[in-house]
């Protein structure tokens, strides 16, 4: 059975003095009953040394929101995964339709990311899912089927047992609509079988994590479904109860 696994990604969030009392409230809000979840955070990157000390007593794992691909050099602005792993990170989000849509980012590096993520012990979250306008043009099974196989291009069936999927339709991120249980396990059943198809009988314990306008309301119901491993969370990340209530309605 796939253990499930709630990701709060903060985005670009959180002054100091926010940060830490988010920290604090979470680590207090923590309880023994959340801790048959794999839970994980991922603040700015200013803020991954102070989570790492302020979770240290929790079970909670730390995450970054993105990398590069290479080990070092003159890339200004960029971080490499080493770095994060030095830093205590277990996971990295790669491929976010943020960074896709806002900073242009192509398959082609998400499959580079992965790669160098991989070799330094990271585990990555690879996002993938339609927008409004594909969703609407009967295109999600197309957009799913690219952004899989040229996103993991660089892996082999090993790797793939390492990565973490998570299916974010566009058109549910911020904008309050959130697929139905239904279609949400449509699509997630949908990857799981395109995975098999390349990685065989690996693909049963890959997690997919489903991220879109999660809220404690609708969580248990998206959450109960079969293909659905877990949640990759937005704003409900940045209200330590909200997110301790998805996390509670995984069990």
């Amino acid at each position: 059975m796939r253990p499930k696994l709630i990701v709060g990604n903060w985005k670009m969030n959180g002054t100091l003095k926010e940060t830490r009392k988010l920290l604090f409230q979470l680590s207090v809000e923590w309880t023994p009953k959340c801790h048959d979840i794999e839970v994980a955070v991922c603040p700015p990157f200013t803020m991954l040394l102070i989570a790492k000390h302020a979770l240290d007593e929790t079970s909670i794992k730390l995450g970054a929101q993105n990398c590069y691909c290479e080990e070092k050099g003159a890339f200004t602005g960029e971080i490499a995964p080493a770095m994060l792993a030095e830093l205590g990170c277990t996971y990295v989000i790669l491929g976010h339709s943020e960074r896709r849509t806002i900073f242009g980012e192509t398959d082609n590096l998400v499959s580079k990311k992965l790669r160098s993520a991989l070799d330094a012990k990271l585990t990555p979250i690879i996002c993938i899912g339609e927008s409004e306008s594909e969703r609407t043009g009967n295109e999600t099974e197309a957009v799913l089927l690219r952004q899989i196989s040229e996103s993991l291009a660089t892996i082999n069936a090993n790797d793939a047992a390492k990565v973490v999927i998570a299916y974010e339709p566009i058109w549910a991120i911020g904008t309050g609509k959130t697929a139905t249980p239904d279609e949400a396990q449509s699509a997630h059943a949908f990857i799981r079988a395109d995975l098999q198809k390349k990685y065989g009988s690996i693909a049963s314990d890959i997690r997919i994590l489903y991220g879109g306008s999660v809220k404690p309301d609708n969580a248990r119901a998206l959450l109960a479904e079969p293909d659905i491993d877990g949640g990759l969370i937005g704003g409900a990340s940045l209200d330590a109860s909200a997110f301790i209530a998805i996390v509670e309605a995984a069990t």
